[in-house]
């Protein structure tokens, strides 16, 4: 009888802690869904004000989050327009005749042979043309290979090595084997004083892995013929950069040097400040707010201002350079000097430093808005 009692006394307090368990389970389901029901809570307080503080800046004038175009760093020239729709359709008359009115401005040369470029990479058919007609022009030449250059960087896409296949990386090798012997081509048919078919060499010894020797060797073909064009400084920085070529002191020093090169108003102060940026995005310990306020890179923004004040609205380089000021004066705290570059660029986000991040509009409306809020009283 005795060990009856004691059984069910055992049974009786299992019983009891098994009920005491599904006790605290239930009160602890129920804590969680009323922590989770004050985070929604909070998540939805936020997203508000966030959208009130977005609709804020918009009806000061800026543009709204839908309305950024994400491809081009300011707005394409109507010109342009023109032209590309012409090569689509055929006329490819009018893409040479465009490219010929550079003239002898080689950055604005560049800039009228890559838009073509991109077109071609997708639909070569006008181009075929033109070097039909024309075999030994150099100016088909020229938008040939930078046509190859751009296939070829299509196929290996725009992530990072660990992201692209063993395969990317095979065509993109041959692809752009095929690019160096069209750069070649279009180098022996090119005025001597020209340095454009040397400057499409650039992202090809870059993918290539030309040694430090051989790309010291093209560039020395490039600035003899024109030291100052900003589209072959900004390209020699990208092969000296630690992802790629080089190491971040490599590429600072190849910044700075390209600097000191330039007069005021060539902006060639914007490559310091893409070294800096590209330091910045792949050095994990480095925090960007404080990062970017060190004194030579403060110093840095500051010449920039001043080469910048210097240069006339008509240079292709401004909309890159203010893209970079307005990123660097937000981190610096400068926000009113910030919200001036702002207001210049707003709409057209295809450029550094915009283009790096996962969500292109994220980075620029975080950075923007918040601007815009501290240099706005009452905002």
């Amino acid at each position: 009888m005795i060990g009856l009692y004691i059984l069910g006394a055992v049974l009786l307090f299992g019983a009891f802690k098994f009920l005491r368990g599904v006790y605290y389970i239930r009160k602890a389901k129920a804590l969680e869904a009323e922590i989770g029901t004050l985070n929604a809570g909070t998540d939805a307080v936020k997203a508000e004000q966030k959208a009130e503080k977005a609709a804020a800046v918009v009806a000061l004038g800026f543009v709204a989050e839908a309305d950024l175009d994400t491809e081009n760093p300011a707005p394409v020239p109507p010109e342009r327009t023109a032209v590309l729709d012409a090569v689509r359709s055929g006329d490819w008359e009018a893409g040479a005749a465009y490219i010929e009115a550079a003239g002898k401005d080689w950055q604005e040369r560049m800039e009228r042979v890559r838009p073509l470029a991109e077109a071609a990479a997708e639909d070569d058919a006008w181009l075929l043309a033109w070097r039909a007609a024309r075999p030994s022009d150099p100016t088909a030449a020229l938008v040939d290979a930078d046509t190859a250059i751009m296939v070829a960087w299509n196929v290996r896409g725009g992530q990072s090595g660990s992201r692209t296949t063993q395969e990317q990386f095979r065509l993109f090798r041959e692809l752009l084997v095929k690019a160096q012997e069209a750069a070649h081509a279009a180098q022996r048919l090119a005025d001597p004083a020209d340095p454009t078919p040397y400057i499409v060499e650039q992202p090809i010894g870059q993918g290539l892995g030309y040694s430090h020797e051989r790309y010291r060797e093209l560039w020395a073909q490039v600035v003899e013929r024109d030291p100052k064009v900003l589209w072959s400084h900004v390209s020699g920085l990208q092969y000296w950069c630690r992802k790629w070529r080089g190491s971040h002191e490599l590429a600072l020093a190849f910044a700075r040097e390209s600097a000191a090169v330039g007069a005021p108003g060539d902006l060639l102060s914007l490559l310091p400040l893409i070294a800096y940026f590209e330091q910045e995005t792949h050095e994990e310990d480095l925090a960007a707010e404080t990062f970017f306020k060190e004194p030579e890179i403060v110093a840095a923004v500051d010449a920039a201002l001043l080469d910048l004040a210097a240069a006339g609205d008509d240079h292709p380089g401004t909309a890159r350079i203010r893209h970079m000021l307005a990123y660097l004066l937000f981190w610096q705290d400068r926000d009113e000097q910030a919200v001036e570059q702002f207001r210049h660029i707003d709409g057209y986000i295809g450029a550094l430093p915009w283009s790096y991040a996962g969500s292109p509009k994220s980075r620029y409306l975080y950075a923007r808005d918040w601007a815009v809020g501290v240099a706005t009283p009452g905002l």
